[in-house]
């Protein structure tokens, strides 16, 4: 049942991402399949899950899903956006940086973004005290798009691919590597557009 709840739930991501709102940002520079982007700051509903990188997107999906969906004080409704993103939490973060207190003790950090005429000061409260509102600041990205599965080995494939061209050309990241995913798992893997994000230092 739960794997059912996680599929519908998972349904909601659209089978064409340009149908649907995403994040603003500038590319800054391509390099062969790389983009440099600078993203604006946005808003996210996020959660953190004690569960593997395999598990933690079928994990939070129905929790997430839920406060669009008007799971909120409010029962408001928000339309899905793309891309859900999927990063490990590291053990420690610096007093600074714009994470949840949940973060500081790891784990899978999993995160919707919502419209973007939601602020943080006008989004809902969540009524599941899983789910926490969060602003993303500005920050610039190293991007790599690719297609295909969601599997482990695909990812890894692609997070090497990344680091390897950023090193040839000396440029320097921080943090830990984002999976941004914008399609619904019906969509043909063929067809399906996948970003591993690297922060730039």
């Amino acid at each position: 049942m739960r794997r059912l709840l996680s599929l519908l739930s998972l349904a909601v991501l659209p089978l064409h991402s340009q149908a649907i709102e995403e994040p603003e940002y500038e590319v800054v520079k391509t390099i062969e399949k790389v983009e440099l982007r600078r993203y604006a700051p946005y808003v996210v509903a996020e959660v953190l899950l004690e569960n593997s990188s395999e598990d933690a997107g079928n994990k939070a999906f129905p929790i997430l899903a839920g406060y669009i969906f008007g799971k909120n004080k409010g029962e408001k409704k928000f339309a899905m956006t793309a891309p859900v993103t999927q990063t490990a939490a590291p053990m420690r973060m610096e007093m600074t940086a714009p994470v949840t207190q949940a973060a500081v003790a790891g784990g899978m950090l999993v995160q919707f973004v919502l419209p973007k005429a939601v602020t943080l000061e006008s989004a809902p409260e969540p009524i599941d005290p899983r789910v926490q509102i969060r602003q993303v600041p500005a920050a610039n990205w190293a991007v790599l798009r690719y297609s295909g599965t969601w599997s482990q080995a695909n990812y890894l494939e692609h997070l090497g691919e990344l680091r390897q061209l950023l090193q040839a050309q000396g440029i320097a990241t921080q943090g830990e590597p984002v999976l941004a995913r914008y399609n619904a798992p019906l969509t043909p893997w063929f067809l399906r557009r996948n970003e591993i994000w690297l922060a730039l230092r």
